[in-house]
């Protein structure tokens, strides 16, 4: 049976495709729009629906809207409390009971009647337990709100979910989290990683305020009080100098939302004595939360799917539906299921724009040279990512043996210096240079703490706090980058490379072809790996 997902209803907007019960396709409305997070979070542009990703994840299927048999949309408006007329909520709710006549205008041919609402909250679940090797295991989800409720906690038992607790609104740990991210002088519902980057500068001295404040309440749920950070740390305009007094303020949140995870976590395992966690929601790409639930909680795995946050729940609804209707979904295979594009395709887009290019015949070892001379290569392979991080489909690499190579990839991308950049490594070799992370980390959503030694030869990847978010490549999942990094390696004894998503500050990441060449052509990159094409900036602008 053919399932679509559809996320809308707050940020993200994504769709993606399920046909008996395996993922076919999945992609964020940014990637085709090229408006960051798709729109903003407002109840006003809730009707704004991700009609390009639907519409190509049909195409990648060869379906038409007449072939679904039911459309998954992740928001059930029946849950949402009913507020005063005229209340910006009840707008949203609106634009939520009328998304069946939305859809059927967006994609011709779809039957309106084909429309299921599933619960934000259930299709975050499904999105992480479903997609999940397991078909046992605690769910735990997280993020800024749903119809009602900013928490589930549960259990799959052969793939069906049993709810064993939610937290009402207005308590919520990822609204939270916006509020500070707001407060520090960023942009809510898109920078949070940002106060994640910035607590590592800073102490939580505040630790003991804040968990009077925020604390668990014992049931499997918590409660987040009103909080006057002006307390903490005067608030910033978007784009001010941060001081010691910011650093304090985000470090403090940030161990605060660990310490209840873990006691969230702790709760949910004595209900169910389950060994493995899968978790979900906005919260679950706190990858410096997600390292110390692994390491001190009581789970012994815990699996996260690349797109946690809302787009997920594309994926969560149809994955839900198919189950459901009794197809068993199939685990996720990787996080690779948006757009590719063949040798000929890419080319021919290089020959349009008239840009000179070879096609060297190792591709791996030409850009291992290219690395290993400190030449910044944009990497474009393959189908893109689902979620936020850039695997090794879409990204900046660069020679990690540089410390000044943080500050140089910050400046290419045109975003703040204490922001950290990622180490790509063969999973083979993972543990003997990182610990306290898991291993294999495919998704980038651990810290792992440096060893010793190792510092001191990656520094370009290494964090102010002695960790780095690293990304694990197994050479069955991708042989390509698992060659460019053991030629790299053979070249500079260093068997790690810098990886860091392909855009701009601002921008999403780049998607297709004429992204790739528009983002080359505006930023100080040396080399673009455009398939097994190699363009380099000197050949370019010399023509």
């Amino acid at each position: 049976m053919r399932f679509l997902g559809i996320n809308a209803i707050f940020h993200d907007p994504a769709a993606a495709l399920v046909v008996d019960g395996r993922i076919v396709a999945a992609a964020e409305e940014e990637r085709f729009s090229r408006r960051k997070h798709g729109k903003r979070p407002l109840a006003f542009s809730a009707w704004e629906l991700p009609e390009q990703a639907a519409a190509w994840c049909l195409r990648e299927a060869g379906l038409s809207p007449e072939d679904i048999d039911a459309v998954a949309y992740s928001y059930d408006p029946s849950l949402v409390v009913q507020r005063p007329e005229g209340d910006w909520e009840d707008l949203r709710t609106r634009y939520a009971v009328r998304a069946p006549a939305f859809l059927a205008t967006a994609l011709p041919g779809l039957d309106p009647g084909q429309v299921r609402y599933v619960p934000h909250h259930v299709a975050h679940a499904a999105s992480a337990a479903l997609a999940s090797p397991w078909r046992d295991c605690a769910v735990l989800v997280c993020d800024g709100r749903g119809e009602n409720v900013s928490h589930l906690a549960g259990r799959y038992r052969d793939g069906e979910l049993e709810v064993l607790a939610a937290q009402e609104l207005p308590h919520s740990l990822g609204l939270m989290y916006e509020d500070v991210t707001e407060h520090l002088g960023f942009l809510r519902s898109s920078d949070e990683y940002k106060v994640m980057a910035l607590a590592s500068y800073g102490r939580p001295r505040h630790l003991e305020a804040l968990r009077e404040v925020i604390y668990p309440t014992g049931d499997g749920g918590f409660h987040v009080d009103p909080v006057d950070w002006n307390v903490y740390a005067k608030a910033l305009p978007r784009d001010a100098a941060w001081t010691s007094d910011h650093a304090d303020l985000a470090a403090s949140v940030q161990a605060r939302l660990e310490e209840v995870l873990l006691e969230l976590a702790g709760w949910l395992h004595e209900r169910t004595g389950e060994r493995r966690l899968a978790l979900a929601g906005g919260v679950a790409l706190n990858c410096v939360a997600n390292t110390r639930l692994l390491a001190e909680g009581p789970f012994d795995e815990v699996w996260i799917q690349p797109a946690a946050g809302d787009s997920g729940t594309a994926l969560g609804g149809a994955l839900h539906l198919a189950q459901t209707w009794g197809d068993r979904p199939a685990p996720m295979p990787d996080a690779a299921l948006g757009r590719g594009f063949t040798d000929e395709e890419l080319g021919a887009w290089l020959d349009v724009a008239r840009v000179p290019h070879t096609r060297p015949a190792d591709l791996a070892a030409a850009v291992a040279t290219e690395l290993a001379a400190d030449r910044i290569v944009a990497w474009f392979q393959g189908r893109s990512e689902y979620g936020p991080r850039a695997l090794g489909r879409r990204s900046l690499l660069a020679h990690p043996g540089h410390a000044r190579n943080t500050e140089r990839l910050n400046d290419v991308k045109g975003r703040e210096q204490f922001r950290p950049i990622a180490p790509m490594v063969l999973e083979s070799r993972a543990a003997e240079i990182f610990a306290r992370g898991p291993v294999p980390s495919p998704y980038m959503l651990f810290v792992h703490d440096v060893r010793p030694g190792w510092a001191e030869r990656i520094p370009a990847v290494v964090h102010v706090d002695g960790t780095a978010r690293v990304q694990t490549v197994s050479p069955a999942a991708d042989p390509l980058m698992a060659r460019v990094l053991s030629e790299f390696e053979a070249r500079t004894g260093l068997p790690v490379v810098v990886n860091t998503s392909l855009n701009t500050a601002g921008r999403p990441m780049v998607d297709d072809p004429r992204d790739a060449l528009e983002c080359f052509g505006s930023s100080p990159v040396e080399v673009l790996a455009l398939g097994p094409y190699l363009v380099r900036r000197g050949e370019v602008f010399a023509s």
